[in-house]
């Protein structure tokens, strides 16, 4: 057994920083989201962070064309008519978090050891501030000390060119870097000869890249936001949407005004899910007058979406019988292939096996159903709810299966579309982070840019911190992010971190990755999104492409937080130059200007032709995909029906189906505080919300403390200890909690056979009160 104890477990810091200690609050939240408490969230927040000037001038620039900045949070589109506040409430937190005046400098490090910063929590570290130098670990010290770029660079250069293989480093991003410097980071790994290049997508999104790739030949949404203001019917799908991407609240609110049916399919009802005020809506906000944000609620198990979608098409075929517009005939015969296969499975599914399976009623799947059989255009929204799972490839398979039935996609109005919960993730993809680079990719690179690039398939995450684990990868370099804590079973991969000889984070602010480091470690600090770029031509911008295909420039407005910052594209390029001294590739060049680099992209990538006009237009362009214009790059050439099987997701007795989740305050790892408003807690983090009935079993009320054990698929269990059980609106036999804190449960080798994904919004585990288990460290 492994024995876990959680950073926010963990010894306070200094006294001065130490976390609130009061008591934790439970109340449900049935309030609007947004409107008001958003309102009043960021005030207390810009006030707490002494924001007064930066953070409402940010507000003003954020998400704006021209001079504006990308926000650094979600990937939802910008508003498409110009909207001079499209912003949220977790934004301008990423923002100002990312502003904050204080700082992380060498007399810091000097002062702190690695041992002590290690027992600090992780809100704690993150909070000291914007990192300012480039710092080098002294283990003899057992603290980081400065170190010039000239020497860090030097010393990534040498180790690289000693390795005796380039499989031996590994090269992950978390989704935060600019479209640029994502190119040039890919372009350095495979002029190094690898695709070890994983990314936060192999644990986030890669079931639906290869879902869709698989049904449609494409491995994105084909719906834009143009599409969402004229779709009849909304379904979403697994995704806290009030939270994860707060901006999509608008286009609910516009869609119910509207009369479309909007359907949200979540072990939850979240806030999301019932009304908002948008704060941009000065009449609603002055009223305090909500919308509705949803037509109906339906609550499947944990897993249970593929039974329930399977459901629906039940529904409908049945539908046919009597209407045949039901489906839609006509594009089935001429643009899909498999329909009767699936057909034939869907009609051999006993509705007995689908309740049981989705945990709902066929009564409510039926009305779901109505909604998509009365709807002439639905989109259907998903995020990790659906993905983190062992079948999340073929659970979004089944989704497009449902929307191929009536015609869905190549039209106004219709069509899958993912929800990306990172700014430029989907971007990342784009331009080369993809450990699985397909051929024509590698062929467009190698003649753009005069490279050999490696053939063979890289290491994904969790291919990565097994090879770390192993000793078979010895240099790890990370482009954001928080590798340590984001990734699953924390113990396993802070070992596995150890282990290696070197260890390079290109970070902007504190965090736990810098103290979980390897013989070796650099802290390279790099300017924020949010701060002015100069290069030898002057100020730069970076593009992002955002969750449904749209790619646009962002220009930084603040001073850099310290004159020794650099670029991420400058980073790349040291690096690259220091690693590969012979190569003919123009790092210097491309820094000067990184016009210069969109020109090589414009080349080397399919639809980035003409990229720096296209870039500057309006709102940027919109990337082409083939799928939408019903042009299907799959063997058939033809949309694909899946006839997958149900899986059996119903837990055993005793075990609940675990998903992890984050906070309202909380973005990805960063921690703002220990407080959700939206799910009504104050004061607390270590938690796990279950059934009310799922407690009294286990004889529980408010705020028991609890052993939480989980079992692999090994046999092996992993456990927190004296977490909170909180009473919760979710079905029986599911429980969910907060990541970070709760990835220790997830093991390494309980990842998807599909995707590669950890799986964890699907971790088995058992509860009982503390002291009353097996409480032996493995």
């Amino acid at each position: 057994m492994t024995d876990q104890r959680t950073p926010a477990q963990s010894a306070d810091a200094p006294a001065e920083d130490a976390p609130d200690q009061r008591a934790p609050e439970f109340r449900p939240y049935h309030h609007p989201a947004a409107g008001w408490g958003a309102a009043k969230s960021v005030s207390r927040f810009l006030l707490r962070e002494r924001e007064f000037v930066d953070g409402p001038r940010a507000v003003q620039r954020m998400n704006h064309e021209g001079e504006g900045f990308d926000c650094p949070g979600c990937a939802w589109p910008d508003d498409l008519k110009g909207l001079r506040l499209d912003i949220c409430e977790n934004g301008i937190k990423h923002v100002s978090w990312e502003m904050t005046h204080h700082r992380v400098g060498p007399e810091f490090f000097a002062a702190h050891t690695v041992t002590e910063l290690s027992s600090w929590s992780d809100e704690q570290l993150e909070r000291q501030g914007r990192l300012t130098h480039p710092m080098s670990y002294a283990p003899d010290t057992d603290t980081y000390v400065p170190i010039s770029w000239k020497d860090a660079f030097a010393l990534v250069g040498r180790t690289l060119r000693e390795l005796d293989s380039p499989h031996r480093a590994t090269y992950y991003t978390s989704g935060r870097l600019g479209n640029e410097a994502t190119f040039l980071y890919q372009l350095m790994a495979r002029e190094l000869g690898t695709n070890n290049l994983p990314d936060c997508s192999n644990m986030c999104h890669e079931a639906s890249g290869r879902a869709l790739q698989a049904a449609l030949g494409t491995g994105k949404g084909t719906a834009d936001l143009k599409d969402w203001e004229v779709a009849d019917a909304l379904f979403i799908l697994g995704v806290n949407a009030a939270s994860n991407a707060p901006r999509m609240l608008t286009s609910l609110a516009e869609a119910h005004k509207r009369g479309a049916k909007i359907v949200h399919i979540n072990p939850l009802v979240e806030a999301a899910a019932t009304r908002t005020i948008i704060p941009h809506d000065f009449v609603d906000m002055a009223l305090f007058r909500s919308t509705p944000t949803s037509s109906l609620n339906i609550q499947p198990r944990i897993g249970g979406d593929m039974a329930l979608l399977r459901g629906m098409a039940k529904a409908v075929l049945a539908e046919a019988e009597t209407d045949p517009k039901a489906l839609d005939r006509e594009f089935i015969d001429r643009y899909t292939t498999g329909f009767d296969a699936y057909r034939a499975l869907v009609e051999a599914t006993p509705w007995e096996e689908i309740e049981r399976q989705s945990g709902v009623a066929r009564a409510d799947i039926a009305k779901a159903a109505r909604v998509y059989c009365e709807a002439d255009r639905s989109i259907f929204s998903w995020c990790l709810g659906i993905t983190q799972h062992e079948h999340g490839v073929d659970t979004v398979r089944e989704i497009v299966n449902l929307l191929l039935l009536r015609g869905n996609l190549g039209r106004e109005g219709a069509g899958p579309s993912p929800v990306r919960g990172h700014s430029n993730v989907q971007g990342n993809r784009t331009c080369g982070i993809d450990h699985r680079p397909p051929p024509e990719f590698l062929d467009r690179l190698a003649k753009a840019c005069a490279i050999e690039p490696p053939r063979e398939h890289g290491l994904d995450t969790v291919r990565s911190i097994e090879a770390m684990h192993r000793g078979e990868v010895t240099v790890f370099v990370g482009m954001g992010g928080n590798f340590a804590l984001a990734a699953p079973d924390t113990a396993y991969t802070a070992e596995a971190l150890r282990r290696c000889e070197l260890t390079v984070q290109v970070s902007t602010k504190l965090n736990r990755s810098h103290l979980v480091h390897g013989r070796r470690a650099l802290i390279l600090p790099c300017l924020g999104r949010t701060e002015k770029d100069l290069q030898k031509a002057g100020k730069q911008a970076t593009s992002v492409e955002d969750s449904m295909s749209m790619v646009h420039l962002s220009l930084g407005m603040k001073r850099p937080a310290s004159p020794h910052l650099l670029s991420e594209p400058a980073v790349i390029a040291g690096m690259a130059r220091a690693a590969l001294p012979d190569s003919d590739t123009p790092w210097e060049w491309y820094v000067e200007d990184y016009d210069r680099i969109r020109d090589t992209m414009a080349r080397a990538l399919e639809g980035f032709e003409d990229f720096n006009r296209r870039v500057r237009l309006p709102l940027g362009f919109r990337i082409k995909q083939p799928a939408r214009e019903l042009v299907f790059r799959t063997a058939s050439g033809r949309a694909e029906f899946s006839a997958a099987g149900l899986p059996d997701v119903v837990p055993a007795d005793g075990v609940l189906k675990l998903g992890t989740m984050r906070s309202h305050d909380q973005w990805n790892t960063t921690i703002y505080s220990a407080d959700d408003r939206y799910r009504g807690i104050k004061n607390l983090r270590t938690l796990i919300f279950m059934n009310a009935q799922d407690m009294r079993d286990r004889g529980l009320a408010l705020f028991d403390e609890v052993d939480i054990t989980s079992t692999a698929r090994d046999g092996s269990t992993r456990s927190v200890h004296r977490y909170k059980a909180v009473p919760y609106d979710i079905p029986r036999g599911c429980a969910a909690g907060y990541m970070p804190e709760l990835n220790v449960l997830c093991a390494i080798g309980d990842h998807s056979t599909q995707s590669d994904q950890p799986l964890m919004k699907n971790v088995d585990v058992t509860v009982r009160p503390s002291g009353t288990g097996d409480r032996t460290a493995g």
